[in-house]
């Protein structure tokens, strides 16, 4: 019998609160997480009851502004813009570099609320939190010249970002946005890591950076933080749907953009040989359940593979361990070491054993499937958000998981016989964040490589989003607008020479440097 597990001692949802309220009391009042805007923290909108995907515990939920309240919140923090650009850029970054340690101060804090509000297994929520601080110090060390002959813009930056990264996606990108001379604007996400948030906007807002941070549904809210004429650039990353109200909203007002989106990333497999360096790599891609935008949930094989390529991936992914990511034998044990906790809610497991099933009705192979045993739980918790993980084969044309990113623990493969087949099944989802290749043979990869509509692609080694000077972006339909990372970050919030043309994937044009 597997042992009985408990919650690790001090890391309860009630423990993690209380933390909170003595580490920023002005943003954090009873059961609530209040809106900054205005330079001052309000106890405004109507805060929704939220649940934790790790066992259903109730945990704050983001308090919801109506349209009039954002639009007053926006031409407040125009105020705030117009004060900040003029701050000396050493003043800003003595500045930012304050946040930054006290973000560090509060770093286990901060992650275990990211366990607690998304689901991320402990050594995911640290490395989230230190990406993001170590990221923005590289950032304020190289400051200067990549400020050399440009301006701030001229109205805030407008940020709407996804759950699963709040701190190495968005906090990082308002950090870095403030210190190139803006106020920012902040969305928190709808379905998770609005305490997260609070706590490290908080602490950027004691040192003195110009964030507003508001709660709201996006349909709500666009208007003023996508259509706004205050705002002077929308930074968004999410699904394609979402994506492309807002990507229609910026090019009607000629608007500055970084639009990521989401792509079906995909790894191909040809003339290959090194299986025990793949059979390695295949629990690392299921970090945090695939719930991020670089997850490889798509595998091409060549047929004549097949039979190895089984061989090194089923023994690898029955290795991967799930469960409650604060679940041990004794309370004082360490955290455990799990590859992935729950989904994002409930209703996201609901959809994706939805999806699995009608997938397998209409034709597709199941190869293999986690089961609940094999995963470590607290006795008679809420288990509603875990799926267990999942391959199929040959997933229907019909299917959502033929197309589209499952954003969950579910891999799918296609088996090719050509190269022209190989390159038409990576490229399924009509561009893609990052993909891979793994071949035996250099001129191969070489030959194939260009052809793969995915901005990143690596020969036999998974590709990221990436840290510090690495460029980021995507083709096709996975990216609108202004490419970041490294310098063209910086870049894409600031003005430059006139007549300049940024970096980027736009509807007249695609430049990488």
């Amino acid at each position: 019998m597997p042992p009985t597990l408990t919650l690790k001692s001090g890391t309860a949802w009630a423990d993690a609160w209380q933390r909170c309220l003595t580490a920023a009391p002005e943003a954090f009042r009873d059961d609530r997480v209040l809106n900054l805007w205005n330079t001052a923290w309000q106890a405004d909108g109507r805060a929704l009851p939220a649940v934790s995907p790790v066992d259903g515990t109730p945990v704050a939920g983001p308090p919801r502004l109506d349209r009039a309240t954002a639009r007053h919140a926006v031409r407040a923090a125009l105020d705030q813009h117009r004060a900040w650009r003029h701050v000396p850029l050493p003043e800003r970054r003595a500045r930012v570099a304050a946040t930054l340690d006290a973000l560090a101060e509060h770093r286990d804090l901060l992650a275990l609320l990211l366990v607690w509000e998304i689901g991320k297994p402990w050594r995911l929520a640290r490395a989230d939190v230190d990406r993001a601080v170590d990221g923005v110090r590289w950032y304020a060390d190289g400051i200067d010249t990549m400020l050399e002959g440009r301006a701030p813009l001229d109205g805030p930056v407008s940020n709407i970002a996804s759950w699963n990264y709040p701190m190495s996606v968005l906090v990082h990108a308002l950090l870095v946005q403030a210190l190139a001379g803006n106020a920012v604007v902040a969305k928190t996400p709808t379905d998770g890591g609005v305490a997260c948030l609070t706590l490290a906007t908080a602490l950027a807002a004691r040192e003195g950076i110009p964030v507003t941070l508001v709660s709201g549904s996006g349909g709500e809210l666009s208007e003023a933080l996508v259509r706004a004429p205050e705002i002077g650039c929308v930074s968004f990353v999410g699904g394609r749907d979402t994506g492309a109200a807002v990507a229609t909203a910026v090019a009607d007002l000629g608007k500055r953009h970084i639009l990521e989106q989401e792509g079906l990333n995909t790894w191909g497999v040809r003339n290959f040989s090194d299986w025990d360096t793949l059979g390695a790599t295949i629990p690392k891609l299921f970090d945090y359940g695939k719930q991020r935008c670089t997850a490889y949930p798509r595998f091409v094989v060549q047929r004549g593979l097949f039979d190895v390529f089984l061989a090194a991936y089923l023994p690898a992914v029955r290795t991967l361990r799930t469960g409650h990511p604060l679940a041990v034998e004794h309370p004082d044990d360490p955290y455990p070491a799990l590859d992935f906790g729950p989904v994002i809610n409930a209703a996201k497991a609901k959809e994706l054993v939805d999806q699995v099933t009608e997938a397998i009705d209409r034709g597709a192979v199941p190869l293999h499937r986690g089961t609940p045993a094999d995963a470590r739980f607290l006795p008679g918790q809420d288990t509603s958000a875990y799926v267990q993980p999942v391959t199929l084969l040959h997933p229907p044309r019909s299917s959502p998981l033929h197309h589209a990113e499952p954003f969950g623990p579910v891999d799918t493969i296609v088996l090719v016989d050509t190269e022209a087949e190989l390159l038409a099944a990576m490229n399924a989802s009509n561009g893609a964040l990052v993909a891979t290749l793994s071949t035996d043979e250099r001129a191969t990869f070489d030959r194939l490589a260009p052809h793969i509509r995915a901005f990143k692609v690596g020969h036999g080694v998974p590709r990221s989003r990436g840290d510090r000077d690495e460029l980021f972006g995507g083709f096709g339909a996975s990216w609108r607008g202004a490419f970041v990372g490294g310098e063209l970050l910086v870049r894409a919030v600031t003005r430059g020479p006139a007549g300049e043309r940024l970096p980027g994937n736009f509807p007249d044009r695609r430049l990488t440097s």
